[in-house]
């Protein structure tokens, strides 16, 4: 979601419930999941993403100043991959690299200051490449063939905007409501929405962007639930990371039916599925606001 930190994630926290120790939720063919604490204290936790070398990288934003992206040991143990990053927002590992956005920030969002950009950082020697400027807020992140990138404004304008190829960018569509989280499977892109009175799913065609639209609606009020990121399991469903509600949802993305798997996990900020050494491929990791990383694992594995 956003860099909220002067506005959601003080409106989210003056509401939320006092921290408690997750509680697995179960329901509608959800299954029982149960939830490990990873790592904590890590700050204001936005996004993450696994770089298939045996990290998980966070992208970690902070009330005042300059954030960073950090890696995860499977032991929980933290260090600084880049420094001094500008808001940083999603991110997408491939090809031995991590893409990730900047300028992911409320005050951007809201005037319009184009100081966002998209860079990718080297795995292996951790040389950092700018391959895009000039974007408002980019949020969510999401790969597109040929070399392109798709991500999402939330604030003011929201919509989508495409990184081509040679850096340039290129509005897509601004008709979504309150864009924000972004994932690919195969040739449907899903993107949730987070301020809309309804929280909704929506589905593109990668080839057809501006085309036809699928939407699922989901179950509470919008504000109240605030979809932030999400993600494809290897079961083919969406799981949905809700900050305000301080759960993760799965989503059925052919009949649209949902249920609740986890709860009590207070700003919940983005959720991905294990990749590369050390990482459960069949478990759910998730981030907060508050700088927790958890573990979710369904009871008698994935169906």
């Amino acid at each position: 979601m956003l860099r909220a930190g002067s506005v959601v994630a003080a409106l989210v926290l003056g509401c939320a419930v006092a921290v408690s120790t997750p509680a697995a939720a179960a329901g509608d063919g959800c299954g029982e999941w149960t939830s490990t604490l990873v790592t904590s204290g890590a700050g204001m936790l936005e996004n993450l993403a696994f770089d298939g070398a045996g990290s998980m990288v966070l992208s970690q934003s902070a009330l005042v100043g300059p954030g960073s992206l950090l890696t995860v040991a499977p032991d929980g143990s933290r260090k600084t991959l880049v420094s001094n990053v500008n808001g940083p927002g999603g991110l997408v590992a491939q090809d031995g690299a991590v893409y990730f956005t900047t300028g992911n920030s409320a005050v951007s969002g809201l005037f319009g200051i184009a100081d966002g950009t998209v860079g990718r950082v080297d795995v292996g020697d951790g040389v950092v490449t700018k391959i895009a400027d000039g974007l408002v807020m980019p949020n969510g992140l999401v790969p597109l063939d040929g070399n392109r990138f798709l991500t999402t404004r939330t604030l003011t304008k929201p919509g989508l905007t495409m990184i081509n190829s040679d850096g340039s960018t290129t509005v897509v569509r601004e008709d979504l409501g309150t864009v924000d989280g972004l994932a690919r499977s195969g040739q449907n892109i899903f993107v949730t929405t987070t301020f809309d009175l309804t929280t909704a799913i929506h589905i593109l065609d990668a080839d057809d962007l501006g085309g036809a639209v699928r939407t699922i609606a989901l179950p509470g009020f919008g504000p109240a639930n605030m979809a932030d990121d999400l993600t494809v399991g290897p079961d083919g469903a969406l799981y949905v990371a809700f900050n305000a509600g301080g759960k993760v949802v799965r989503v059925d993305p052919e009949w649209g039916t949902s249920c609740e798997i986890a709860s009590g996990l207070p700003l919940t900020s983005a959720v991905k599925f294990g990749a590369g050494p050390g990482w459960d491929p069949n478990a759910l990791y998730t981030t907060s606001f508050l700088g927790d990383v958890h573990k979710l694992e369904r009871v008698g594995g994935m169906s």
